[in-house]
C-alpha cells in the first residue's frame, strides 16, 4: 500500500469475527517470529469468555488487530499487530486506545501487557499512553527465549477521547 493512498479517516475498527481469521493470520505471520496458530485465535473467539478482539479494516482488508482479556479488575493485552505495509500510521495507537475504551466501559481501570525487551517501538507507544515498566519475565518468548518487559497502565477517560467502544 503506497503512502500516498493512505487516508487516515478510512480505517474502521470493529469486533473480530470468525470470518476475519484468514486475514488475521496473514497479519500475524507478517508481524511475529513466533505467530499464534489459527486454532489459538479460534479458541479465543469461541471459548474464552474473557477475551475481546478487534480488527482494523482498510478498504475491506484487515490490516491490524488487537486482543485483551478482561479478568476481574484488570485488562491483559494479549496481542497487537499491524501489517508491516501500513505501520507508522498510528494504527497501533488506535487499536490500543480502543482496548482501553473497552476496559473503561467495563469499569476496568488497569491494564497490563508484556513486550519484547528489544521491541523499543512498541515500548515507546505504550509509554506514550501511560504504561510504565514494572518487571521482567525472563525467557518469556518461546522462539528465542527473549525476556519480556511487564508494563502496567492506570486508565483515565483522557486515554480514549474520541474512541467509540466496540
Amino acid at each position: 500500500m503506497a503512502t500516498t493512498e493512505w487516508n487516515t479517516d478510512a480505517p474502521t475498527l470493529r469486533r473480530m469475527s470468525l470470518q476475519d481469521l484468514d486475514d488475521v493470520m496473514v497479519v500475524e505471520h507478517r508481524s511475529f517470529t513466533a505467530p499464534w496458530s489459527r486454532q489459538a485465535f479460534l479458541r479465543e473467539l469461541v471459548d474464552n469468555q474473557f477475551a475481546r478482539y478487534v480488527v482494523a479494516e482498510y478498504h475491506g482488508k484487515v490490516v491490524g488487530y488487537a486482543g485483551i482479556w478482561l479478568i476481574m479488575d484488570e485488562g491483559h493485552v494479549t496481542n497487537i499487530a499491524v501489517d508491516p505495509d501500513v505501520r507508522g500510521r498510528h494504527l497501533g495507537e488506535l487499536l490500543l486506545r480502543t482496548l482501553m475504551s473497552v476496559c473503561l466501559a467495563q469499569n476496568i481501570l488497569r491494564m497490563t501487557l508484556e513486550v519484547r525487551v528489544t521491541n523499543t517501538v512498541a515500548q515507546g507507544l505504550y509509554e506514550k499512553l501511560g504504561f510504565v515498566r514494572s518487571g521482567l519475565r525472563k525467557g518469556y518468548y518461546t522462539d528465542n527465549r527473549e525476556d519480556a518487559l511487564i508494563m502496567w497502565a492506570d486508565l483515565t477517560p483522557e486515554h480514549v477521547i474520541g474512541i467509540d467502544t466496540i
